[in-house]
């Protein structure tokens, strides 16, 4: 007989009568909860003795069901709750403090569905489960998180949203912008830490994450769908501490759902839309979830296709509707649990974006409309494999994630010149990211405890650059100087770059209460960085001199320090109030203009912040949030344009940022939740580099690009049952986007922003279908999300629209 039956032997008189300990309890009380990953048999016994309520479980078979972690300060019910989740089991209350576990009759749902509403019941409402963010790392409960966390939790996207991707963060999170160049072309920006409109070879600011994977380095946003995606939490930076370079912003994390290793299911999904002045357009997705072995091995399988309508038309080429995107991929996980606390998954990611042409049109030309002499294609390759490992001992926990990212976007603009045959010049970024990171957690209760890990990250960025000419040589004026006009439709090579950084880090964070209702918190991370730069088929102009010197000063090595510190205090019941002071950085590399090559340097942020926070947005019935924020930012990294067009990279001097965040979140009634958020942003360039001066006048504070002066978002949710067995969500937003610039300086100082986007979606759940109807961009808007066409033309006004006015209908199955 096994070891793990004589265990369910003799546990199971206690449990099937009762686990009763002789302490009072109060079931509606929340208390410090700790426990760990393991069976429902051994989890509900710790419940019991933590909590002093009795637990009975009427169905043997449910304890050996395996169970996640359940931390925080509690009530017995939430964490019954908590615990229970995607188990196939439900708690029955019995008596004022007794539970009874019994295997629940499960109807199947979709997965994107809303979850059931709350109904309006003269029994007790049940509390929703408490937020742990889990991007910290050491999993702390909201309320003793010292920062802005906004935190979107199980079930709240539709299909619909799902297809959007990051545009539908961007549409929730207010102090989320971006660049609006394109799905996978995208830069993202938090709480106004923006560096520049171009897509170059400068690290990003914002740090993308699926699970512990990195998604990112020196590229632009992925854009990966959000199908069966449990959770996002945006962080707001910088996160040098915790996620090392490019979190200066801040950093998103995407959490997919993980292999359910105790039922068989899946989901199904279709969707089509009409847009407005525009094409057609449609979704589908599917997810399938395998138990292998029950309990021990799952698989998740996600794929889908997305197709999104053009509605840009080129007037000189004749062409309607030329900017149709197309996207598919998909996602695989492998769960394997063989117990003693481990958990081993295998996760895989595969998508690719095509566009057919370019986002932007000219309002000299007419709405929705340009003239271009040719079309400017685009393609995002994206591949992810990674695996982790975590290891559970009741309070202390190891987790080691490894994997490998290979991202490839390549990019076209029109680079016609006056009088000139049309041309066009190419760019294709190549980026290969290997890291891995080792951490040991302490999580303690109420959210103390420590974090020590160590990591290692090698990420190479290759950008390849070619100019295509289509008329005969004799009647083209030089483009580019040193790169030869063939003529004819022949590529020629352009300077590219290639930059690579390792970096070896060590990194730990330790949260204490030295006096009863103070947390203070201090962190730090130790990265030694090695550096190298690499110019790549340098055309004539460039001498070799000048090449070989800027290489030997982009080879080198450098260490940094990034320290953190906070204090927070919940003394005021329901009322959290923090301080918090940290830093990031972004290492330097190597540029390339249309005459040089030469390094940039590393620029590095510092902010400090003050902020305040009372309830829980979806547990209390009334939540807000606050934040006031000064980052000095030195050395700023931009990818500018040089005199001819071309992306380069720069420190373009050294800036300061003011922030001002507010959110309020309040549910009058349980099936209806109101929410209200808005940040104001002032960004300056204070200190501008001696180039930028020559650009402006002299000693002239600059803003900084990308990132409105303004922003808000007012949302409401409800959700609510009708007739006997169908549940209605509806739910509708209005954001404003306020002013702001293209770039630093005259050139590419244009104004952007300054509209409002309105979303409105319904949907009806009758057993495992779904329903639903949204519409997007409800007034029709014409706003300019973006200024920027090509930038081989900064003279014409280009403006990038929001997608007009667009209707979907969908239907989810779930089995």
């Amino acid at each position: 007989m096994s070891r793990r039956t004589d265990l369910l032997i003799v546990a199971a008189p206690l449990i099937a009568i009762t686990i009763a300990i002789p302490t009072p309890a109060i079931g509606a009380d929340r208390q410090d909860i700790s426990i760990a990953p393991g069976t429902l048999g051994q989890a509900v016994i710790a419940l019991g003795r933590q909590t002093g309520i009795s637990i009975g479980m009427s169905d043997q078979s449910l304890a050996g069901i395996r169970t996640p972690a359940v931390r925080g300060r509690l009530s017995p019910e939430n964490a019954l709750r908590q615990l229970l989740r995607g188990t196939g089991a439900k708690a029955q209350r019995v008596g004022d403090d007794g539970w009874r576990i019994v295997r629940a009759r499960t109807i199947p749902r979709p997965v994107y569905a809303a979850p059931p509403p709350v109904l309006a019941a003269p029994v007790a409402e049940e509390a929703p489960a408490e937020i742990i963010v889990t991007a910290s790392k050491r999993d702390i409960p909201l309320p003793r998180y010292a920062g802005m966390v906004e935190a979107l939790g199980d079930g709240i996207f539709t299909t619909a949203e799902a297809s959007g991707g990051t545009a539908t963060l961007l549409a929730r999170v207010a102090s989320l912008s971006s660049t609006h160049a394109g799905a996978g072309r995208n830069k993202l920006f938090i709480r106004a830490i923006a560096d520049s409109a171009l897509a170059g070879p400068t690290q990003a600011t914002t740090g993308q994450y699926l699970g512990d994977m990195r998604l990112n380095y020196a590229a632009p946003d992925p854009d990966l769908k959000l199908y069966d995606v449990g959770r996002v939490e945006v962080l707001e930076g910088p996160q040098g501490t915790l996620y090392g370079a490019g979190s200066l912003g801040g950093i998103i994390r995407i959490m997919p759902n993980a292999p359910n290793m105790a039922e068989w299911g899946g989901q199904m999904s279709a969707g089509l839309s009409a847009t407005q002045h525009g094409d057609p357009g449609g979704d589908l997705s599917a997810t399938l979830n395998v138990p292998i072995v029950a309990e021990r091995l799952a698989l998740r399988v996600v794929g889908y296709g997305v197709q999104d309508g053009g509605y840009i038309d080129d007037v000189s080429r004749d062409k309607d509707d030329v900017n149709r995107t197309r996207t598919y991929g998909g996602r695989a996980a492998l769960r394997f649990a063989p117990g003693d606390g481990w958990t081993i998954d295998l996760n895989g990611v595969y998508q690719h974006i095509k566009g057919d042409d370019a986002q932007y049109a000219s309002r000299s030309v007419g709405r929705l409309q340009r003239a271009s002499a040719v079309a400017q294609p685009y393609y995002a390759d994206y591949l992810l494999g990674n695996i982790r490992i975590e290891k559970q001992w009741d309070s202390l926990r190891f987790v080691s994630s490894t994997g490998y990212v290979r991202h490839e976007l390549a990019e076209s603009y029109d680079a016609t010149q006056t009088g000139g045959a049309p041309a066009l010049f190419r760019q294709r970024n190549q980026v290969g990211i290997f890291s891995t990171e080792n951490r040991l957690v302490r999580d303690l209760d109420n959210g103390l405890g420590w974090i020590l890990g160590a990591s290692y990250l090698h990420s190479t960025s290759d950008i390849h650059r070619s100019l295509t000419a289509y008329g005969t040589p004799p009647a083209q004026p030089e483009v580019i100087p040193g790169v030869p006009v063939y003529g004819f439709g022949r590529p020629a090579a352009a300077t590219g770059v290639r930059n690579s950084v390792e970096e070896a880090t060590l990194f730990g964070e330790a949260s204490f209460e030295p006096v009863r209702g103070l947390i203070a918190t201090i962190g730090g991370r130790l990265t030694n960085s090695q550096l190298s730069g690499k110019a790549l088929n340098p055309s004539a102009a460039l001498s070799n001199a000048d090449i070989a010197r800027a290489e030997a000063q982009a080879n080198r090595n450098e260490t940094v320090f990034l320290p953190s510190a906070s204090l927070l205090t919940d003394a005021i019941p329901n009322v959290t109030l923090y301080a918090k002071f940290q830093q990031g950085y972004r290492p330097g590399g190597l540029a390339v203009d249309d005459q040089r090559v030469r390094r940039f340097h590393n620029d590095r942020a510092s902010t400090i912040e003050i902020g305040a926070r009372k309830g829980v947005p979806g547990r209390d019935a009334f939540a807000a949030s606050a934040n006031i924020a000064y980052t000095d930012w030195r050395n700023i990294q931009a990818d500018v344009t040089d005199r001819i067009g071309l992306p380069a990279t720069a420190n373009i001097g050294d800036g300061r940022i003011y922030t001002v965040e507010a959110r309020i979140v309040v549910r009058p009634t349980p099936a209806l939740t109101l929410d209200a958020s808005g940040i104001y942003n002032d960004s300056r360039l204070t200190q501008p580099a001696d180039f930028v001066r020559l650009l402006s006048y002299d000693g002239r504070s600059l803003s900084l690009p990308n990132v409105a002066n303004l922003g808000g978002r007012l949302a409401f949710d409800y959700r609510a049952p009708i007739g006997g067995d169908m549940d209605l969500h509806v739910g509708g937003s209005a954001r404003y986007v306020g002013k702001s610039q293209l770039g630093v300086g005259p050139i590419l100082g244009r104004t952007q922003g300054d509209y409002v986007d309105t979303s409105l979606s319904a949907g009806i759940t009758r057993g495992p279908i779904q329903y639903s109807l949204s519409l997007t961009n409800l007034l029709d808007s014409n706003g300019n999300r973006f200024s920027l066409g090509t930038p081989f033309d900064l003279r014409t006004d280009y403006y990038t629209p929001l997608r007009p006015r667009t209707i979907r209908v969908g239907i989810d199955f779930a089995f």
